[in-house]
């Protein structure tokens, strides 16, 4: 389902509900902004990135040029070298079941346990 532009906190309340109901995984905040975690290890980021919302997330690398071809997608700063991107939550409907599939990828990557 696409849903129109949100408030921030409704777009955060729907991407907790999905990082958190992935097995052993936390929510911290680190550097001002929400994380989500599995066994200590980030999986997703809701920031404030020049002043436009995106959800940070890992691909693995040699998938990340694909995403970068659609403009609502670019490479997270400073950790984008270890395959991250940030959706921009604002630039187009949100997706839900696209939101939910990157969220559950990015956990698989970096859960240490699954992998």
């Amino acid at each position: 389902m696409r849903t129109a532009a949100a408030k921030p906190e409704t777009i955060l309340e729907r991407i907790r509900r999905i990082a958190l109901s992935l097995d052993g995984t936390d929510e911290v905040v680190k550097w001002g902004h929400p994380t989500f975690r599995v066994r200590e290890k980030t999986f997703a980021v809701f920031e404030a990135f020049k002043k436009e919302w995106c959800l940070c997330f890992r691909v693995e690398m040699e998938h990340q040029e694909l995403f970068l071809k659609d403009p609502r997608f670019f490479i997270t700063p400073y950790i984008g070298k270890f395959g991250w991107l940030s959706l921009r939550v604002h630039a187009a409907p949100l997706d839900w079941k696209e939101i939910r599939h990157l969220i559950k990828e990015s956990y698989r990557l970096n859960d240490p346990g699954k992998r």
